[in-house]
């Protein structure tokens, strides 16, 4: 069986969630309606999120028997850190309106479970705050093509300890999300009497999220776009921390990866001749991504390219993210080439179900259901898992 105990905050009163998508149907009863919105929508007609899952859909397993699989083990080596699992939590920008204390709540989770977590520089909580309770915790970058401001920004998380810098390229502007003017979402949100009902109409995140932190920490701010303290979330000038992505270009990235002293992982990319850029300019690993979804409607699945960025990739790690959603994903994604994979918005649901426990409880469901489809398939280590697992569903 898996080395892999469950942390006891995973156990009891979230038995009855049984599976990742459980936890966006408890969440619904929790969160309101343009929170809910903003973190479960996509961009025009949802053509890449629904078409990551198709990705996972087209490949079919194929398990052999007869094999003692007695002493199964998922554990991970990325960048010289062992982790009990191969999938983290990926970066997630206000993630503390999910919850109180919701980056802390997801990178404790983390933490204690020994498996990856990526502060969004789009986060409410000071990165310093979050590796003074989870010390590996990587960082996620969204940067201007303004040398100076990099140059401050990495000087902050180099001296916060943070072990790993991912720097995200996917978000030059800001995707087509119809869906948020539809639930009412905006940036800076703008308080009006429908954003007053859809919080009155959920008590518990209103008072137990929304004015715990007005009481307890005053009004959130963007903390970790920059070296300086951001705009707060109502404030008109806060799209001027959202200002000049798209006049970042390789060329900064160059320079990045010569500041940079540890290991640089580029997310984002789904072209092989970006991986092949990435590779050349020295990067140590990248995420395969479309950002779930919420940027370029009809982007191509991550897990699709996963092959031809293997082709080109070198040493380099080769992760995704998008579109995770059960073991069988992982173990495919896995199956396929790659290192290890990310998932986002499960886990923010489950933080705002249930907290620190609530995402355990999720980490935990994700790690069994990996753990018995490696046994399923006749397989003891990650390291078996390979293309001859996997049919190609005919279309």
């Amino acid at each position: 069986m898996s080395n892999y105990t469950q942390p006891s905050g995973s156990r009891g009163r979230w038995d009855h969630l049984l599976s990742l998508d459980d936890f966006e149907r408890a969440a619904a009863k929790v969160l309101p309606r343009p929170l809910l919105g903003y973190i479960a929508g996509a961009a025009e007609d949802n053509a890449t999120l629904l078409g990551n899952r198709a990705a996972f859909a087209r490949w079919q397993l194929l398990p052999r028997v007869g094999r003692n699989v007695a002493e199964r083990s998922l554990d991970t080596t990325l960048f010289g850190y062992r982790y009990s699992a191969p999938f983290g939590v990926a970066p997630m920008g206000l993630a503390a309106l999910s919850c109180y204390q919701g980056d802390l709540a997801m990178a404790r989770a983390a933490h204690n479970a020994k498996l990856p977590y990526v502060l969004s520089g789009s986060s409410l909580t000071r990165l310093e705050s979050v590796l003074d309770v989870a010390p590996n915790s990587w960082f996620q970058a969204y940067l201007p093509g303004d040398p100076q401001r990099i140059r401050a920004l990495l000087d902050r998380v180099q001296a916060a300890g943070a072990p790993v810098l991912v720097v995200t390229l996917d978000l030059p502007v800001a995707g087509n999300r119809e869906n948020l003017a539809r639930v009412g979402f905006t940036t800076p949100l703008r308080p009006s009497l429908r954003l007053a009902w859809d919080g009155l109409t959920r008590p518990r995140w209103l008072l137990g999220t929304w004015l715990r932190t007005l009481v307890t920490q005053g009004m959130p701010h963007f903390e970790n776009n920059f070296a300086e303290r951001g705009a707060p979330i109502l404030a008109r000038s806060v799209m001027r921390d959202f200002s000049k992505r798209d006049h970042l270009d390789w060329s900064h990235l160059r320079d990045i990866r010569q500041q940079w002293r540890g290991p640089l992982v580029i997310k984002g990319v789904l072209h092989p001749d970006d991986v092949a850029q990435c590779r050349a300019l020295g990067a140590d690993g990248v995420i395969l991504s479309n950002h779930g979804g919420r940027q370029l409607d009809g982007a191509v699945a991550p897990l699709d390219m996963l092959e031809r960025a293997r082709e080109v990739s070198g040493e380099m790690c080769v992760m995704l993210d998008s579109g995770v959603r059960r073991g069988t994903d992982v173990v495919k994604a896995m199956a396929l080439g790659a290192h290890a994979v990310w998932v986002g918005r499960p886990f923010n649901f489950a933080a705002a179900v249930g907290a620190q426990a609530g995402v355990a409880r999720a980490m935990a469901i994700l790690h069994e259901e990996v753990d018995r489809n490696l046994a399923l398939l006749g397989l003891c280590q990650l390291s078996e898992l390979t293309p001859s697992v996997l049919e190609r569903t005919p279309r």
